[in-house]
């Protein structure tokens, strides 16, 4: 089992900064990759962000130069800082693990429960 939690959404202003955690936690024996995904409101979930296990990044072309994704220092967590906020960035934002378990056969994709960024023009 894996827990993926999401931490740092809020309420933000146009053109502020926010950085989002993700840590991932359980009976993982190593990770593929860890990223972002966000959901605006009603609509289809879409791919923000990623770091391989070599720290290679990829990015969506909506947040290229503005986001950036990066390790943090604890184990299993990354921080995503998303500078330039616009309000086409409100959304809830999902950390998304990719992932093999101690107790599983293969690699599996795990979710958090999504953290809200809101952006006011």
């Amino acid at each position: 089992q894996v827990h993926v939690v999401e931490s740092g959404g809020g309420l933000m202003q146009a053109g502020e900064s926010l950085t989002l955690t993700c840590t991932a936690s359980g009976s993982i024996f190593s990770l593929n990759a860890m990223g972002w995904y966000r959901r605006v409101h009603g609509g289809e979930r879409e791919y923000v962000a990623s770091i391989r296990p070599n720290n290679s990044t990829n990015y969506a072309p909506s947040v290229k130069g503005r986001f950036a994704i990066a390790r943090g220092d604890a184990k299993n967590t990354i921080h995503m800082r998303m500078d330039d906020l616009s309000p086409e960035d409100t959304a809830t934002y999902y950390c998304w693990v990719v992932a093999i378990t101690m107790t599983q056969d293969g690699m599996f994709d795990y979710w958090g429960q999504g953290t809200q960024v809101t952006v006011s023009s």
